[in-house]
This record gives C-alpha cells, sequence and structure tokens, in this order.
C-alpha cells in the first residue's frame, strides 16, 4: 500500500511539472502599468535566452507600452468574421503547436467572440497551461468573481467580465502592480492612460481618488492572501492548528444569498480553507410551492457556489436549525456563516429559543458563528 502511495505521489508530481507555470500581474484598475510590466519582463526573458512570444497583448495605444513591442516575436491573431466584423482574438492552437517556453496573454478576464472554442480567455489560458506552455497574464481586480459586490459598492459598475476566484489560486505567482491614487491620476491627466477626448469623463466616474484607494486595498489584500496560501502550502509546519472548513447558509432570497456566497468564498480563500453551501429546503419553500422565479435565482446561486469552489448541499428539513447542526457534525465545520437576519421584532422574538439554540450547540463544539451583512 505504502508502495502504491508512493508511486502515485511521484506520477502526481510528474504531472505536476508537465504543466506550465501560471504568473498573474494584478492591479486596482486600468493604467497602472500591467502590460508595461509583461513586456519589460518578456524583454528580460528574451535577453536571457529564453523563448518567450507575445500570444495576445493589449496598450490601448499607450505609447511607453506600444514602443516595448518592438523586438518581440508576435504569434498572430486569429481572424473571425462576426456580425459583418473582422475581429482578432488569442490563436491557442498556434501556441500550442509553436510550443514557446513563455506566453504572454494579456486581458485574462475577455469574453470572447461567439463562436470561439472557448468562452472565456482564462479557459484558453487554462488549455495553454495543460500543454506544458508557462504563462504571464494580467488581470484587475474589479474582475475577481467574488469581489463582484464590494467592486460594485465602490464604483458603482456592475462589472461583467470576471474570472472565477479558483482561476487566481491556480497561479505560481501573483504580482501587484500597485501606484498611489495621486500618482495614477497624474498618468490619466497626462495622457498616458485614455486618449484626451475620454480624460475628463474618467476623471468624474472610475478615476475618483477614493474610489482607487478602496479598489487598491482590495488589491493588496488579495495579493497578501495569495502569499499566506502559498507559504501555507510551501511551509507545512506553519499550517494552522485547525484546517478550517466554512458552511455558508443561505435561503432562497436572491440577494442576501450572493452576499454571503461570495464573503464566504473570500473567508475561504483567506484561510485557504473549503467551503460547503447549505440550503434547506422547508415544506414552505417545496418545488410546488415555492415561485419560478425564486427557483431560478437558486439555481444561478448553487452555480455562483460551485464556480467560486464550493460543495453545494442541499437537504429537505422542517427545521433549519436542526438541518444545520447536523452538517456541522457530518462535515466537521469549523465556522458558519449566515446573512444579517431581516427580521421585526415579533419574528425575532418567535425565533429566539431556535436562534438561542443554535448559539450553544455551536460554542459548545468550538464552532464560530460569522454573521455576514
Amino acid at each position: 500500500m505504502e508502495n502504491e502511495n508512493n508511486a502515485q505521489h511521484f506520477l502526481d508530481l510528474i504531472q505536476k511539472s508537465r504543466k506550465g507555470k501560471f504568473k498573474i500581474y494584478i492591479g486596482m484598475s486600468a493604467g497602472v502599468g500591467k502590460t508595461f510590466r509583461m513586456l519589460q519582463e518578456a524583454h528580460s526573458l528574451l535577453k536571457n535566452g529564453i523563448d518567450v512570444k507575445i500570444g495576445y497583448i493589449e496598450t490601448h495605444m499607450r505609447k511607453e507600452t506600444h514602443e516595448l513591442l518592438s523586438g518581440l516575436p508576435i504569434i498572430p491573431r486569429r481572424t473571425i468574421f462576426y456580425k459583418g466584423k473582422e475581429l482578432e482574438e488569442l490563436d491557442v492552437q498556434a501556441i500550442i503547436n509553436l510550443r514557446p517556453e513563455v506566453v504572454i496573454v494579456d486581458e485574462l478576464a475577455h469574453t470572447n467572440v461567439e463562436g470561439s472554442k472557448n468562452e472565456k480567455r482564462w479557459q484558453d489560458v487554462l488549455e495553454i497551461l495543460e500543454a506544458g506552455i508557462n504563462v504571464i497574464s494580467a488581470v484587475n481586480i474589479q474582475h475577481i468573481e467574488s469581489l463582484n459586490e464590494d467592486v460594485k459598492r465602490i464604483t458603482n459598475i456592475d462589472v461583467q467580465e470576471r474570472i472565477p476566484d479558483n482561476v487566481l489560486r491556480l497561479a505560481d505567482e501573483v504580482v501587484n502592480i500597485d501606484l498611489t491614487s495621486e500618482d495614477l491620476i497624474a498618468r490619466l491627466k497626462e495622457g498616458k492612460i485614455y486618449t484626451a477626448d475620454k480624460i475628463q469623463m474618467a476623471l468624474q466616474n472610475f478615476f475618483k481618488s477614493e474610489q482607487i484607494l478602496q479598489l487598491r486595498e482590495l488589491a493588496l489584500k488579495e495579493v497578501a492572501s495569495q502569499v499566506v496560501r502559498k507559504v501555507e502550502s510551501e511551509v507545512p509546519n506553519l499550517h494552522a492548528l485547525r484546517h478550517e472548513k466554512l458552511l455558508a447558509c443561505i435561503s432562497s432570497n436572491d440577494k442576501t444569498a450572493k452576499i454571503v456566497i461570495r464573503k464566504a468564498a473570500r473567508l475561504a480563500s483567506y484561510y485557504n480553507g473549503s467551503w460547503y453551501v447549505l440550503y434547506v429546503e422547508t415544506p414552505q419553500e417545496s418545488s410546488t410551492r415555492i415561485a419560478l422565479d425564486k427557483q431560478r435565482h437558486l439555481i444561478n446561486n448553487f452555480k455562483l457556489a460551485v464556480q467560486l469552489g464550493a460543495e453545494v448541499i442541499k437537504l429537505e428539513n422542517s427545521n433549519i436549525a436542526n438541518a444545520i447542526l447536523t452538517t456541522v457534525e457530518e462535515k466537521q465545520i469549523t465556522t458558519v456563516c449566515i446573512g444579517k437576519p431581516h427580521l421585526n421584532l415579533f419574528k425575532v422574538i418567535l425565533s429566539t429559543t431556535i436562534f438561542r439554540r443554535l448559539l450553544n450547540k455551536l460554542s459548545l463544539s468550538n464552532v464560530d458563528l460569522v454573521i455576514l451583512s
């Protein structure tokens, strides 16, 4: 048995070594210099005899960035005709056929043109990594799935192009490209980010000092948590005493469920722990009694949870507290996450005994309860 385990471990190592290494540059917004830094690195790798090629780069015609393309080997993009327009996409097959040691692929959150093999560019990148090619890519903090609500609150923009958090976790290296809000706004005013006709609108919308500061904080926290995960996986002695297992409890309330799922995903990511999403279907919410739109929202929230790395548990029980406690015991949960109760005083009084029982049971078994607002 031990020999089998050793052999399997060695096979896992071989498989791991066959996959390409993945490096992501992350920034708080457009214009911080992610593409510039990737192109600088490409030149440095080329000078050191590494076979590096440009798979897809977006310079946005920024003078300093565009000049760095000179002297770098570029893999031609794939041309697609869509709705009467000629569009260009990353040519995944050409990259796999050419097999460079390193390929630069910008705009990780980009959505591919309809009819492409993969819907998203991050899926293209995973395919390239599977082929054993190393990839350097870039993404802005606002494109990370679990931060969607935070970004919407800060910027008032619902970012549509997003990458699942686990794509970021697959990276061997995550590098933050950091700038102060003053430096970023100065770059914008100097015309180094957008053309002159777009500067004033950008200053009035996305490029406000207080917004940049909050996005900068999100980016710094994200990279810090990536470093913590790397330390924990590579230095086993520094592991926490207990392996965190989180249980996010959701209802059919769509808005609250989304908040709970995304915030629980952040916590699981921070603690480098596994997590579950629990939905308890009471008799009042059976499939024959629940409204169709609620059913649809619920299914979409299950999909979101899976995309963010959770295992979804759906139970039928008239007693929600009992169902939670049973799951806590079965899955050896360390932290239970629930949404902020939207209850009037009468309902609070009615719920007190259930809530107290849940609290007592959890405290006796050394399980934390987190209320997410």
